[in-house]
C-alpha cells in the first residue's frame, strides 16, 4: 500500500485554556475527495489552517508526501504542493478576471523566495498560457476580461478557486466553497470545481455545511464536534451514524441519507 499523501497524528491547537483542536488523527490517500462537517466553532477552520501552516499546531504532528511539515510557515508548505481557498474569496477586485489568474500563474511559477516572486512578470509566455487554461477549466472564459470587483458570487467563487489551482498543487483545501452561493447554483458551482479538480488528479479536503453538497462529492466525510474527530467513512456511514445526526446535521437528514451521489 502505498503511503498517504497527508497523515496527521495526534494534532492539537491550544489557545490559552480553550482547545480548538485536539487528539485529531488522519491519513488521506492521493486522489480522495473528503468533505469535512461541523458545526461552528466545531475545530473545522483551525484543522485547515494547521495544514496549512497559518496556525503552529500546539501538539502532533503533520506529513505531506512523508516529509514533516509541522513547524514550516504557510509559504514554504504552499511551495511544497499544498494550497487553499477561502470562505471569502482572496481575488484582486480592481483586477480582470485574466489579470488575476495570471497574477496567481506567475506567483505559482516564481522561484520559491522573496525575490523570485518579485522579480517574476506576471504575463510570462507560460504563466498567460497558464492562465488561459484555468480560466478554460473552471468556465469563466467568458469573463476574461470582466472586473474582478463586478462578478456575481459564484464566478467570484470559481475564479479564487482556480487562483489556489495554479501553480499545480498536489493538495488542495476548500473552505466553505459554496458559502453565499443560491441553493440553485451550489450543484453547478461544485461540479464545475470536482470536474476540474478530478481532472488534474488533486486530492481534495473541503469544508461544506450543506449536506447535500456533501452526499453529493464526497467520496469520506470527517465529522468534527469539539475540536476533534467523532466520525470517518464514507458519506453514507458518516452521516447516518447517530452522534453526527444528533451533535452535527440534525434529524432531517435520515430521510435523505442514500439518495444518490451527483457527481
Amino acid at each position: 500500500m502505498s503511503s498517504p499523501i497527508l497523515s496527521v497524528q495526534d494534532l492539537g491547537k491550544r489557545f490559552g485554556s480553550l482547545f480548538a483542536a485536539r487528539d485529531i488523527t488522519v491519513s488521506i490517500p492521493a486522489q480522495q475527495t473528503v468533505g469535512v462537517i461541523g458545526a461552528n466553532g466545531a475545530g473545522k477552520t483551525t484543522f485547515i489552517n494547521m495544514i496549512t501552516g497559518h496556525l503552529r499546531p500546539t501538539k502532533g504532528t503533520i506529513h505531506f508526501e512523508g516529509r514533516d511539515i509541522t513547524a514550516l510557515p504557510s509559504r514554504q508548505i504552499k511551495a511544497m504542493g499544498i494550497s487553499r481557498s477561502f470562505q471569502v474569496a482572496q481575488i484582486f477586485p480592481s483586477l480582470t478576471v485574466f489579470e488575476n489568474m495570471c497574477a496567481a500563474a506567475a506567483i505559482g511559477r516564481a522561484p520559491k523566495t522573496l525575490i523570485g516572486h518579485v522579480r517574476t512578470p506576471l504575463r510570462s509566455q507560460e504563466s498567460v498560457a497558464e492562465a488561459k487554461t484555468l480560466l478554460e477549466l473552471f468556465q469563466i472564459a467568458p469573463y476574461r476580461d470582466s472586473l474582478a470587483a463586478t462578478l456575481p458570487q459564484g464566478i467570484r467563487k470559481l475564479l479564487d478557486i482556480g487562483m489556489a489551482l495554479a501553480g499545480a498543487p498536489r493538495l488542495l483545501l476548500l473552505d466553505e466553497p459554496t458559502s453565499g452561493i443560491s441553493i440553485e447554483e451550489k450543484f453547478d458551482l461544485m461540479q464545475i470545481v470536482m470536474s476540474a479538480l478530478l481532472s488534474r488528479k488533486i486530492t481534495v479536503l473541503f469544508v461544506e455545511h450543506d449536506m447535500d453538497i456533501i452526499e453529493g462529492f464526497a467520496e469520506r466525510v470527517l465529522a468534527f464536534y469539539d475540536g476533534t474527530v467523532i466520525a470517518d467513512g464514507m458519506p453514507a456511514a458518516t452521516l447516518a451514524d447517530p452522534r453526527v445526526q444528533t451533535l452535527i446535521s440534525g434529524p432531517k437528514l435520515r430521510s435523505a441519507v442514500g439518495t444518490g451521489a451527483h457527481v
